[in-house]
């Protein structure tokens, strides 16, 4: 499907992405070029942890600098006077299980020397839920669960906040309260809520999603109380949402996605305000139930009544601020 691009000139930085090549899929930086190319003017991304390209030997701790360095190399070439066009990868947010108390320090000091321009801080991935219904659509199963409740967990996280760092949190919304007393606990580190924290809506009745809808918006408008804390908004591409978009032949197009993911963007939005809130393509994931053209389309719509200071903010200004990227 190909649409006309909306707002084409509106400058864009893809706040959180990724690039991998396994399990049989292969999304790298020229498929991800491809898509920032299509005709929206996306002018960076973030890049963000899939645990990939992770060092196959050394420590077990250590090994996420792989992907560190990996990502910083793909920004070094868009940087680079050789290549014209988007800045993919100005800022990279890596992996570090926080788990490992204060030995994670190691991990973080040599992740800031492999990228020392663009490493911002990490992310750590926290699904706990009591259904394994969502966990079939995993690559990797099931996660860790538990993870906040680790003593040595907030050990780790005085190590990013000694040096500044951001904590990137991707979650369902069950995590809400653990996430508010995280950013509570750490108030000068910026928490940057994921994907808004995902709703999981498979298999649930009309009834039970709107009492979802109720329970997620409680939860992440007491995280929106906390100033440090930030928000992406996207990731509804995910069939963990349960739109059902991700099983159909024919992929939708931007006014119905617009239309399906509207409460939760806009409630988002209301929360955070523009100036907390930044605008994301979760591609490769997202892709499978829509096209970047109709998905940044999507978003576009749902914000068309935005002033111009706001969908600047939105889509460039916060995840500039936030992840400290600089554009010519």
């Amino acid at each position: 499907m190909s649409e006309p691009i909306l707002e084409p000139d509106l400058p864009i930085i893809d706040a959180h992405h990724h690039l991998f090549d396994r399990h049989g899929t292969r999304y790298m930086i020229d498929e991800f070029l491809a898509d920032m190319r299509a005709g929206h003017n996306v002018v960076a991304s973030v890049y963000v942890e899939a645990s990939a390209f992770l060092r196959r030997e050394g420590p077990e701790i250590l090994r996420p600098l792989g992907e560190v360095e990996f990502a910083n190399g793909v920004g070094a070439m868009c940087a680079g006077t050789d290549f014209e066009g988007p800045r993919a990868c100005a800022a990279i947010v890596g992996k570090a299980d926080l788990r490992a108390g204060a030995a994670v320090g190691e991990l973080l000091d040599r992740q800031i020397s492999a990228a020392p321009d663009r490493f911002r801080g990490i992310r750590q991935i926290v699904m706990d839920h009591p259904s394994d219904v969502p966990f079939r659509y995993f690559f990797t199963g099931r996660p860790p669960q538990g993870i906040y409740g680790d003593p040595a967990f907030r050990e780790g996280f005085r190590e990013l906040a000694a040096r500044g760092l951001t904590y990137d949190a991707t979650g369902f919304h069950l995590q809400l309260p653990q996430i508010a007393a995280l950013a509570d606990d750490f108030p000068d580190t910026p928490v940057i809520v994921n994907h808004m924290t995902v709703a999981m809506g498979l298999e649930m009745t009309a009834e039970e999603r709107a009492a979802l809808f109720a329970e997620w918006k409680a939860g992440l408008a007491e995280v929106a109380k906390r100033p440090n804390a930030v928000c992406k908004i996207g990731g509804l591409g995910m069939p963990i949402w349960g739109f059902g978009f991700d099983t159909r032949e024919t992929k939708p197009g931007s006014k119905e996605l617009a239309a399906a993911w509207r409460p939760f963007v806009e409630t988002a939005i209301e929360l955070f305000g523009p100036e907390r809130a930044m605008m994301e393509s979760n591609f490769p994931p997202d892709a499978r139930s829509c096209g970047y053209v109709e998905l940044w389309n999507a978003l576009k719509r749902i914000t068309s009544g935005c002033s111009a200071e706001e969908k600047a903010a939105l889509y460039s200004g916060t995840a500039a601020r936030v992840y400290r990227i600089a554009l010519p």
